[in-house]
């Protein structure tokens, strides 16, 4: 009777295993889509919030990969059709201008409306960079302008170029990845845009920026295994290879050529020149 007693109790708790187990394999985890940034802007209204987010804790000069999330109060939930645009403008005290800039797409989660701005100059007391938002929500069209601080790096290092080529035409060419560089053969990654006017920046395609690596305080050292970014269709930036042999600082000198591989700027790194007029800077 003892031995029946003894079975019975451990086919319950063989059953109670397999209940909590089937119960922890389909309690499902909440996933925060927006885990890692920091939400740089919130803008208030009577019925929705606008939240925006950034990988850095403030917007800068150069590249920066943004998030905007759109709250409902009504329903508490996050906006998924909200089709949202948004274009930067710089108020200077004598012109305006806008900025290269992607759409906001939600592709891979549908509340989060990412895309990315590279701002070109810094902002001051007097001149200032404004992001106007427009989308819809409860078959609404809504507008938001939004006026945002931008600054040089913290770092200092130059990852941003705003230049004229010997073609004649302005171009902005800024830094993506990587954005944790290591003594390895890293992925190197930048975009390239054109200034068309005041308000148009087209992404310059099918060129070639040639990458020299070199080390001024270590005798301008290169590195071996380095290639030339190239237009990547599928990313639409510019990839290449960065082979970093040492931690410190080092300037990737740089040179963009045209479709037919005409020199547009920079310039070859030699014992008379130690440097190229197109760089990015790096120190880890």
């Amino acid at each position: 009777m003892k031995t029946l007693k003894y079975i019975f109790a451990i086919l319950i708790l063989s059953v109670s295993f397999v209940s909590c187990s089937d119960d922890d394999e389909n309690t499902s985890v909440e996933v925060n889509p927006v885990e890692g940034l920091a939400m740089i802007y919130e803008i208030p209204a009577a019925d929705h919030t606008v939240q925006i987010y950034s990988e850095k804790t403030a917007l800068e000069v150069g590249y920066n990969e943004i998030s905007i999330r759109i709250k409902d109060k009504a329903s508490d939930k996050y906006v998924t059709n909200a089709a949202p645009t948004w274009m930067p403008m710089m108020h200077m005290e004598t012109m305006e201008h806008s900025a290269p800039h992607t759409m906001l797409k939600n592709d891979e989660e549908s509340t989060v409306y990412k895309g990315y701005i590279v701002f070109q100059m810094a902002g001051n007391d007097t001149e200032y960079w404004e992001i106007a938002l427009n989308y819809t929500l409860n078959g609404q069209a809504v507008e938001e302008t939004l006026r945002v601080s931008v600054a040089q790096p913290a770092d200092g290092l130059i990852k941003t170029q705003v230049f004229t080529g010997s073609d004649n035409i302005r171009y902005i060419l800024a830094y993506v990845n990587p954005k944790d560089p290591q003594v390895a053969i890293n992925d190197l990654q930048a975009v390239l845009y054109k200034m068309e006017n005041m308000m148009s920046f087209p992404m310059v395609e099918n060129y070639k920026i040639t990458v020299d690596p070199r080390m001024p305080g270590m005798g301008n050292h290169s590195s071996p295994n380095n290639e030339d970014m190239i237009y990547n269709a599928a990313s639409k930036t510019y990839t290449g290879k960065l082979s970093l042999t040492m931690t410190g600082y080092w300037k990737v000198n740089l040179k963009l050529l045209n479709a037919n591989g005409d020199v547009l700027k920079g310039e070859d790194v030699t014992e008379s020149n130690p440097e190229s007029s197109l760089y990015f800077e790096l120190e880890f």
